[in-house]
């Protein structure tokens, strides 16, 4: 049976060369006569894999020497715990912004810790949209200000880096990091669950400038300070040794492609093939707003709602799954991160245009 290509938000697709590596080294790995799985997180081989991987990544992405880089555990959810736990004390309050699902529950967590004000929301306009800088309310005294970089359920994504002078800025960057360039200098603390454009599901990336780890209060459990972490290089308990493996596969095979900047130009060109397709047909419908629209999760609605069973059902006959939109919201859902390759995206604009011709 061949491959189908795979639309899911996450766990999302890998590039093929990377499966095909992992399953010609899965019984034996660099001369260890083991498993990957198998060998220990103190051994050299592994330790020495862990560091290729932190080197590709801050090449990658640019990263200053003055910030850590950690491969953590508990996604992007435990993030939304760590960063007020770390960064915020209870007598200070922090700034974010709502753009989705995802920012929502961020606010949740940190309400537990310290103050929360709303410096933007899109809720009332159903997230269609991102606020415009001059539209945020922000504290200049604030502890931080959060935002989420994309937001897989609504399709939209910031293309711009909110200005917030002093403050330090925190981002959510789950679905759409290492999808171009980002001036990670402009940033306090980045995090991204690996499951979406990294790795598999199970590794999280953390990167922090080193002047907020002095924020961490000493009664935080060991486990979650940030500062535990970095001084212990990732390897305060057993990491995700598989998933930290298989990110180091990835970083190389992005470099292969040209860097962030070569897959950028590939991902806004499978975007605009399938927006500009959206754009030409009433059939079908893209409620994100045109100038806000995510590059890597492309959602849209049939005209009829009732064809929506159908037309998942051809195309997953047609070679092209996990295309059903998210339950909050419905309709569908192409997700096109990295790994997409831009025949997955003309084959599903082919299928679009074939069952809109059987059914407009």
């Amino acid at each position: 049976m061949s491959r189908a290509f795979n639309f899911s938000a996450g766990p999302a697709a890998l590039p093929e060369s990377v499966l095909v590596q992992v399953r010609d080294e899965l019984l034996e790995w660099k001369g260890e006569r083991a498993s990957v799985m198998e060998v220990s997180h103190r051994g050299q081989a592994f330790i020495d894999c862990a560091a290729e991987a932190e080197r590709d990544l801050r090449e990658l992405m640019g990263v200053p020497e003055d910030y850590a880089v950690l491969f953590l555990q508990g996604g992007a959810s435990l993030q939304f715990s760590m960063v007020p736990m770390n960064l915020l004390s209870a007598q200070a309050s922090a700034d974010y912004i709502v753009t989705g699902a995802w920012s929502q529950k961020a606010v949740k967590e940190a309400k537990r810790v310290g103050g929360v004000k709303i410096a933007a929301s899109t809720e009332g306009e159903n997230f269609a949209r991102i606020p415009r800088q001059e539209e945020l309310k922000l504290d200049p005294n604030a502890a931080y200000v959060h935002y989420t970089t994309n937001n897989t359920i609504f399709g939209t994504e910031f293309h711009y880096i909110p200005d917030v002078g002093s403050v330090p800025l925190v981002a959510d960057t789950s679905s759409d990091m290492f999808s171009g360039p980002m001036d990670v200098s402009k940033f306090g603390l980045i995090y991204a669950g690996a499951q979406k454009n990294l790795a598999p599901a199970g590794l999280t990336l953390v990167i922090v400038r080193d002047d907020l780890l002095k924020r961490t209060p000493s009664s935080l459990p060991t486990m979650l300070q940030y500062g535990v972490h970095v001084e212990n290089k990732s390897m305060y308990n057993t990491p995700p040794t598989y998933a930290v493996y298989i990110a180091g596969l990835v970083f190389e095979w992005l470099l292969a492609q040209g860097g962030v900047k070569a897959i950028e130009k590939k991902n806004i060109a499978k975007a605009a093939l399938l927006y500009d397709y959206l754009d030409t047909t009433e059939f079908y419908r893209a409620p994100a707003r045109k100038i806000d629209r995510s590059r890597m999760n492309v959602r849209f609605h049939l005209h009829d709602e009732s064809l929506d069973s159908e037309f998942l059902v051809g195309a997953k006959a047609a070679g092209m799954d996990q295309l059903k939109g998210h339950r909050a919201v419905g309709g569908m859902r192409a997700s096109i991160y990295n790994a997409m390759p831009r025949e997955g995206v003309e084959a599903l604009v082919a299928f679009m245009e074939e069952f809109r011709r059987r059914h407009a």
